[in-house]
């Protein structure tokens, strides 16, 4: 039953469908896998993924199968309300804190069959894209325990990686699914903004915030948004043949470490074997939104902070509490001319874009840092985090789909991003580069 937990989310559901798999077993044997993983899930919820695995063995029995994933078992990002069990945010400043409902993303994938596994670790508050978090806890990083793994979606990406849940649901604000995702060499796909519900999820940046899945595959990726109440996708026959790509220079494509630049070179390389149209451009609206960006997620972070932090501003890690309390002193005035001037920058980016069918650069120009030099060196931690969120954050500030894949160079990703109108055919493309790049 071990050979469970290295399968995709896709295999698992069609090992349900043929009957070949039990769910109960299923969840069982993820469970126990997860029992001593302290540092990857902050809480199990044992009752609940056996009672929803039995009712999808009982689905599964009778022919009433509620989709493809019906009885695969999954992690929860712990900002996800749930029902009787606590939710933190992976900070002091909610310890203890227990919702009465579930959010409306665990509802709608409970409803459709998903296994709650329980929560996962994630950056505190979600405000950090390396998932150090010496409040709770630091996820281990799949190639190297001596380096952070990610975030802030750490513990949902780490949960896949080492085997530990089929899929992971995390939310990502700045590049929060995916940079986890790619230092842990799996696939991590943030929706466009809106695409799926915030209720009930806590809140870092909500004009920003994001909710999407960590897994093995894209068709897992893919599986699991429609699950979560997203748009289905067929991913059958899809292929790069003639598919015009661009590769973008400004920001994103500048200071590369060796490796993210090795990971980069080998993707473009296999993506134009298989067919597809590699272009380079610069795209001088990138450099004003992000120079546009800190008041932005600061000033709204704060707004969604402050009630909870000002009582007790010493219960949180100190980088984080700095970082966050930046947003105190964004006035009014600077942040509605920020968005307005965001909105046109959009628009630049959209109409230099228009004539491809998916922008993409290296997930992070960086490898995962030292845990022990981020604790100790100040400045190191503030330009490491800045650093590891640059290129994933284009799709925030953009709006757009973004979705990161293996390259195979470990800890070194390929984001393949696209307007929200494109996001099916992003998809379809991920999944067409996913097999060029096993080639």
């Amino acid at each position: 039953m071990d050979e469970w937990r290295q399968m995709s989310a896709a295999a698992l559901g069609r090992g349900i469908g043929a009957g070949e798999i039990d769910p109960v077993a299923l969840a069982e044997t993820f469970l126990s896998a997860a029992g001593e993983s302290h540092d990857i899930y902050a809480r199990l919820t044992p009752d609940r993924a056996l009672a929803e695995a039995r009712a999808a063995a009982d689905r599964a029995k009778t022919g009433t199968r509620r989709g493809p994933l019906d009885g695969v078992p999954v992690s929860w990002k712990d900002l996800f309300d749930s029902a009787g069990v606590a939710t933190e945010a992976g900070t002091a400043l909610m310890a203890g804190r227990v919702p009465e409902r579930d959010a409306a993303v665990l509802a709608r994938g409970s409803a459709e069959g998903l296994v709650c596994l329980g929560k996962t670790h994630m950056s505190e508050i979600a405000f950090s894209g390396l998932g150090l978090n010496p409040i709770t806890a630091t996820p281990p990083n799949i190639h190297d325990p001596e380096v952070v793994p990610g975030g802030s979606s750490s513990g949902a990406a780490t949960s896949v990686a080492f085997g530990l849940a089929a899929g992971g649901i995390g939310s990502d604000t700045g590049g929060s699914c995916r940079i986890p995702a790619a230092w842990n060499d799996i696939t991590g796909f943030k929706p466009a903004h809106g695409a799926l519900p915030l209720t009930g999820s806590v809140p870092l940046a909500a004009s920003f915030d994001t909710i999407g899945p960590l897994a093995r595959t894209v068709e897992d990726c893919a599986l699991l948004y429609a699950a979560l109440g997203g748009r289905g996708v067929d991913l059958s026959g899809a292929s790069l043949a003639g598919r015009r790509l661009l590769l973008v220079e400004t920001v994103v494509g500048e200071g590369l470490e060796e490796a993210p630049a090795a990971g980069l070179a080998r993707a473009v390389e296999a993506l134009e074997a298989a067919g597809a149209v590699v272009e380079r451009r610069a795209l001088p609206c990138l450099t004003g939104a992000y120079e546009l960006s800190g008041p932005l997620y600061t000033g709204e972070a704060w707004g969604a902070w402050s009630s909870l932090i000002e009582p007790a501003p010493e219960k949180m890690f100190p980088q984080i509490l700095k970082r966050v309390s930046a947003g105190r002193d964004v006035p009014a005035p600077r942040f509605v001319a920020g968005w307005e001037r965001l909105r046109a920058l959009r628009e630049e980016f959209r109409a230099a874009t228009a004539g491809y069918d998916a922008v993409i650069c290296a997930s992070a120009p960086l490898l995962p840092p030292n845990k022990a030099r981020l604790l100790e060196d100040e400045d190191y931690y503030v330009e490491a985090n800045l650093l590891t969120l640059r290129n994933t954050r284009m799709a925030n500030l953009m709006g757009l789909a973004s979705i990161s894949l293996p390259t195979g160079v470990p800890s070194a990703g390929l984001l393949l991003n696209a307007l929200p109108e494109r996001e099916g055919l992003m998809l379809r493309l991920a999944a067409a580069a996913e097999a060029a790049l096993a080639g």
